[in-house]
């Protein structure tokens, strides 16, 4: 792909050479693009993919993936964007090649580092299977041998011969589901994970797997596919950097859009030590209750769960100072003196804060790492608790926090659908009594603010008395004002980021 200054001469392709350079609504992106475009048209492909993976980011964690509503949502978005997203619709060309050329650029701005890498792989998988979920089935065969997936589709005969160990092997599925369901021949070295399970029928090398499940095997691939070539093109990235056309462009796009990294608070100095414990209580997420109950239980935390609560505080607004004397204060109540905390534990402390070592201002983990990196070991109480406690002690915590029965149960079913951010997004409006918060959960520091700006009515964060009171419930009309002031605030700051990308753009 090369650029130019010029605007881009449009290929005029003939009706069957254009369905053949993009046969299908969706594709593994295994070709690059080979074709000249103009700075300003890749300036424009950027932008509309970052808006289209920041769309699929906040539906994912604001609405249950696969459920109408998610789904409508997204092809909306598609839709508006105009993107590529069904089959057999009309002049289906251009949305194809934009869908083909964004998302190549986006590889380079987002293969920088592995948080970028993971944020962007979770958004395009995301994006892959919904566009699966509408693939025609007279179309899956295709797509399958375009994308060189050696899976088959096996005759209804073969199917009717190996009818009960197939339902056998798959305990959700019926004789008259299968009937309707087609059935993959595939190798089985690629269905491993459904064989740890015990979900798939084995037969002379092959696994014998139904479509519904045939959906986590092609996002493996995907995703394994994707993350080698991401790594490819980190090592390429220093002769396109190279380019001063492109690498402030670059360079912008993969800080800008992955969320807020909470690393520079505008109120820092404005928490005191001695509202933490009633800050805990009212404000912080269950990941970081629970790190701050084991803190004052135990007097200590291990290292993941001192950075992970470490660079919280830090992103909420305690100062270096501030945050020096919380850990000392804490850990020489247990069998700690003071001169083996300054030697052991203040310097990773000045770490963190960007005044030790390569002198980097480490940002506040999101929910997306916390849920992915670093699973809490024996002994450990990091973490994200939707993701890595057993059910019953995630409901006696919720049962300590007095959620009620019904909200419980209701952040369980989200829990055993592996859907984490939005179990985290229910206990915020359970805890805040509003029946819709009005915006997508995808970081720790994100439930603190919104939550202050509840119970603030809407203001900052203002510095309390050193004994707060005690919350009380809010009337119905107020609850409303609050979510219509956070869904609010929310749009206001998606639109401000997007016109902040274009003007930067434009200039």
């Amino acid at each position: 792909m090369e650029f130019s200054g010029r605007q881009r001469r449009k290929l005029r392709l003939a009706g069957d050479q254009r369905n053949a350079h993009y046969p299908h609504s969706l594709q593994f992106y295994l070709q690059p693009p080979t074709e000249n475009i103009s700075l300003i048209e890749f300036e424009n492909l950027a932008i509309d993919r970052v808006k289209l993976l920041k769309s699929v980011e906040n539906l994912g964690v604001s609405l249950v993936k696969g459920t109408e509503g998610y789904q409508n949502k997204l092809e909306q978005e598609l839709r508006r964007l105009k993107f590529s997203y069904r089959e057999n619709l009309e002049d289906e060309y251009e949305p194809r090649r934009k869908d083909h050329i964004s998302h190549f650029i986006l590889r380079l701005a987002y293969c920088q580092s592995e948080d970028l890498r993971r944020w962007f792989i979770q958004q395009e998988m995301d994006l892959l299977r919904f566009r699966f979920s509408i693939l025609p089935k007279d179309k899956i065969q295709d797509f399958l041998k375009d994308s060189h997936l050696q899976f088959e589709a096996i005759s209804d005969e073969e199917k009717n011969q190996r009818e009960q160990v197939i339902i056998a092997s798959s305990p959700s599925l019926s004789g008259t589901q299968l009937e309707m369901e087609s059935v993959y021949k595939i190798p089985f070295a690629d269905a491993l994970d459904l064989f740890r399970g015990r979900k798939v029928y084995l037969e002379d090398g092959f696994a014998y797997v139904p479509l519904k499940d045939i959906v986590a095997i092609i996002l493996n691939e995907f995703r394994a596919k994707l993350s080698k070539a991401l790594a490819l093109t980190a090592r390429s990235l220093p002769t396109i950097q190279s380019d001063e056309r492109l690498q402030p462009l670059l360079k912008h796009l993969s800080h800008s859009y992955t969320g807020q990294d909470y690393s520079a608070h505008r109120n820092t100095g404005k928490i005191s030590l001695d509202q933490i414990d009633s800050l805990a209580t009212k404000s912080f997420p269950p990941c970081m209750r629970q790190l701050h109950k084991a803190l004052r239980e135990n007097h200590h935390l291990r290292h993941g769960g001192r950075m992970q609560y470490g660079l919280f505080l830090k992103g909420i607004g305690l100062t270096l100072e501030q945050a020096l004397q919380f850990w000392k204060q804490e850990f020489i109540k247990g069998k700690m003196d003071s001169e083996k905390f300054d030697k052991g534990y203040s310097y990773n402390i000045r770490h963190s804060f960007g005044k030790e070592g390569k002198r980097t201002d480490y940002t506040p983990f999101s929910c997306l790492k916390i849920i992915l990196t670093n699973p809490p070991g024996q002994g450990d109480y990091h973490g994200c608790p939707f993701r890595h406690s057993d059910p019953e002690l995630l409901k006696q915590k919720l049962q300590s926090y007095k959620i009620s029965p019904a909200g419980i149960s209701q952040i369980l079913d989200l829990v055993k659908g592996t859907h984490y951010q939005v179990a985290c997004q229910k206990y915020f409006e359970m805890t805040h009594n509003i029946d819709d918060c009005g915006f997508s959960l995808n970081h720790p520091n994100q439930f603190f603010i919104e939550s202050q700006r509840i119970l603030n009515g809407g203001k900052d964060i203002k510095k309390e008395s050193t004994q707060p009171e005690t919350p009380q419930p809010k009337p119905a009309i107020q609850k409303a004002k609050d979510a219509s002031s956070a869904l609010a605030s929310l749009n206001s700051s998606v639109e401000m980021d997007m016109e902040g990308l274009e003007e930067y753009f434009s200039d």
